[in-house]
């Protein structure tokens, strides 16, 4: 495959981040900082925004979510889709304008200054990472519970070992994710319908719902969406990205949210809202309750190869933020290297995995969900914020899209879980003082 120039279509500001304005000491040779290799087109972008979001989310969100809205879990699904297709919006917008590594990362920097930038690097590395290692405890959880820890380290070990030999060989492998996970999903929707014991009242929204509950619960369920965010930050690797992003993006967006609903509406007519709750297995459950208990190992082996999917894609997007930030000195600037065969930002890669790897071998990840999707939401207000500052020539989003994308994404974070909203704080001030004390030690502080 022919691949074109790395330059945007439309004139504007250049796609690859601007280095820091003070040579610092420490800004030495730049070796191997090159642009990585265009190799995705419109359906491989597509396909890995499904790789990371038909994921473990519905498999092991739906029953969070129903605990926190109760009868009201379908309002708090269109609620997380609504968030969800604003911030996708905004993204594929400003993807387009800023087709590098990177993300909001990149586009705050750009748009509204590079604290902000930062702010959304670390929230997007650090978040995400904390869902890696939920992601490899799920493939654990489910191929083998005796011995999970172990596996979660092996999965890790294994999707790092693909993506360091290059992006094209991560998305077949996400095709054939996807294709596995689909071919699952559909099958509980039929299995549920069609068993006999659905019934249409269970979708009833009872006395039990809360405006608080249904906030909580799209919250959680956003969780299960953010993978889209995985084409944004692939925009070095894209082809033709003024085009193939801005159609990637609501193509992966719109057909998660089509299978999502179509899980949901079955599961919850089988099991109704309270059952749903209360159960670990939540979509291996249904199968069970609709009549085909011999169904539930194959939904068993669905979710752990979903859980694959979502980490492979969650270990791409993670890295070429790193990569990105790497560049501009804002972590360990050995990190900007790319491979000179794979055209891959492999250090980056091979440090990520070792961080998700001691993770998964070592750490109690329940709360990881609440804690991601506090990092995540914060990452895509800023995002909307960037996407505001877009103007008309720029191809800017209507207005409402983005004031209503970054009003959401902070009432849904400040919603989450206590735990999560105190920790995903701590982290956020953190990586505040870190930024603070770069920028005292450069001089770069204005």
């Amino acid at each position: 495959m022919s691949s074109p120039t790395g330059s945007p279509a439309e004139p504007g500001p250049e796609p690859e981040p601007e280095p820091d304005p003070e040579p610092g000491p420490e800004r030495g040779p730049e070796p191997q900082t090159a642009a990585l290799a265009r190799h995705l087109g419109v359906f491989d972008a597509v396909v890995i925004g499904l790789g990371a979001m038909l994921g473990a989310g519905i498999f092991a969100a739906l029953a969070p979510a129903a605990e926190a809205a109760g009868s009201a879990l379908l309002p708090g699904l269109a609620l997380a889709a609504v968030a969800a297709y604003c911030n996708a919006t905004s993204s594929a917008r400003l993807a387009a304008r800023y087709p590098a590594s990177g993300g909001t990362y990149v586009y705050g920097r750009e748009r509204l200054g590079e604290f902000w930038g930062y702010l959304a690097g670390w929230s997007f590395v650090v978040g995400k990472t904390a869902s890696c290692a939920a992601m490899a405890l799920t493939v654990g959880s489910y191929a083998w519970p005796a011995h999970a820890h172990a596996v979660a380290v092996a999965a890790v070990v294994a999707l790092t070992a693909v993506n360091y030999t290059g992006v094209q060989k991560a998305a077949w492998l996400t095709r054939a994710i996807v294709a596995v996970v689909l071919v699952v999903l559909v099958a509980v929707v039929v299995l549920c319908l069609a068993g006999g014991t659905a019934a249409a009242g269970r979708l009833d929204v009872g006395a039990d719902a809360s405006v608080n509950g249904v906030l909580r619960s799209a919250g959680l369920l956003f969780f299960a969406f953010a993978g889209y965010a995985r084409i944004a930050t692939l925009g070095e690797e894209v082809r033709d990205p003024s085009r193939t992003i801005p159609r990637a993006i609501p193509l992966a967006l719109g057909i998660t949210l089509v299978v999502y609903a179509a899980v949901a509406v079955s599961v919850l007519t089988v099991l109704g809202p309270h059952r749903l709750a209360h159960t670990a297995a939540p979509l291996a459950e249904a199968v069970r309750a609709a009549g085909a208990p011999g169904f539930a190992p194959v939904v068993r082996v669905g979710a752990a190869v979903a859980a694959l999917g979502s980490l492979l894609a969650l270990i791409l997007g993670v890295s070429r933020t790193t990569l990105a930030m790497a560049r501009d000195r804002h972590l360990p600037h050995a990190l900007a290297a790319v491979h000179p065969r794979f055209r891959v930002p492999h250090r980056a890669e091979l440090a990520v995995g070792a961080v998700v790897a001691v993770l998964a071998a070592t750490a109690d990840v329940r709360g990881a969900i609440g804690f991601s999707s506090f990092g995540v939401l914060l990452y895509y207000a800023i995002a909307n914020a960037s996407a505001w500052t877009l103007t008309r020539a720029e191809s800017r989003p209507p207005r409402p899209i983005p004031l209503i994308g970054g009003v959401l994404c902070l009432a849904l974070a400040f919603s989450l879980p206590l735990a999560s909203v105190v920790w995903g704080g701590a982290v956020l001030l953190l990586g505040c003082a870190a930024y603070t004390v770069r920028g005292s030690v450069s001089g770069s502080v204005s």
